[in-house]
């Protein structure tokens, strides 16, 4: 056997983890609609809470293996990293989660992920800002092609839908600019704890909170609604939040970030491709010229941020 074979297998693997994660993510807004039109009685609130209380006891167990794990020279974490932590926990799977749920109930998946993708676009932009440095041509290009790509994708679903398509945009962007701000402060922590361990910790945090967001509403009665929308939202739990989360990461370490974002680029045309099979939604030349438009800019973005 070649020297160099288990070196290709060892990337391989990773490049395969990133994909899995990539269609975890992707199935996502799927499983939401399908949720959403199982009962009138599902709405954002209840359907992310249960995702979350299915999430909770996966991540609880991640944080107790990595806190076994845990060498002596990974000290523990200061009251102000416990802060930052759970801020940033509450910034990407609380807040910008909730605000996608709320979005899904009045725009298409295949929409919906084309917005929340624009957020390595918005790092970028925010980067530059707070770093007080210019835009090089080569971004501000990328970011025209990635904008004027949405636009188009947005303009042909204005003719197709109600108002609420503004609302439900408006939800999503909000989604993806908090998740963007989330990305720029996980970079900063997880070289300080590691990937897995800030996962484990933030997800937790971000669980406990969105459950106790849901009782506070509406009470302990979790078990009213179809069978059913249980069934959706234990498999997004599992397969579109548990599993793509640590997939993510470990695929990472093997291939790296730059390679990462390259196969990660494939989550917008599974979102597509799920949506018209799962969900009737059409597919048209205009929405594959703006879906290839913003995942271009979204490439020369994410490889020049790497």
């Amino acid at each position: 056997m070649p020297k160099h074979a288990p070196e290709q297998r060892y990337l391989l693997i990773g490049f395969l983890l990133v994909l899995l994660g990539a269609l975890g993510f992707a199935a996502k807004a799927i499983l939401i609609k399908l949720a959403y039109a199982v009962s009138p009685d599902v709405d954002a609130l209840a359907l992310i809470s249960l995702r979350m209380l299915f999430s909770l006891p996966f991540f609880l167990l991640a944080s107790v293996w990595h806190n076994r794990k845990q060498s002596k020279e990974e000290s523990s974490l200061t009251a102000k990293q416990w802060f930052l932590v759970g801020l940033l926990g509450l910034m990407g799977y609380y807040f910008a989660s909730y605000l996608d749920f709320l979005g899904l109930q009045y725009i298409s998946a295949g929409l919906e992920r084309m917005i929340l993708f624009l957020y390595p676009t918005f790092v970028a932009v925010f980067s530059a800002l707070f770093n007080k440095r210019a835009i090089n041509s080569r971004t501000l290009i990328a970011l025209s092609l990635s904008y004027a790509g949405m636009a188009l994708v947005f303009i042909e679903h204005l003719s197709w839908e109600t108002d609420a398509v503004w609302l439900g945009s408006g939800l999503v962007l909000g989604s993806s600019v908090i998740f963007a701000f989330f990305v720029m402060g996980s970079a900063m922590m997880t070289r300080t704890m590691g990937s897995g361990r800030f996962t484990a910790y933030s997800m937790s945090i971000a669980c406990v909170v969105t459950i106790s967001h849901f009782v506070a509403a509406r009470g302990i009665e979790f078990w009213h609604l179809p069978v059913e929308v249980y069934r959706l939202a234990f498999i997004m739990a599992v397969f579109s939040t548990v599993l793509p989360s640590f997939f993510l990461n470990a695929g990472i370490r093997r291939i790296g970030a730059g390679s990462a974002s390259i196969v990660s680029t494939t989550g917008p045309i599974i979102t597509l491709v799920l949506a018209h099979f799962l969900l009737d939604e059409a597919i048209t030349q205009t929405q594959l010229l703006g879906t290839a438009l913003v995942l271009i800019g979204v490439y020369v973005v994410s490889r020049a941020k790497a």
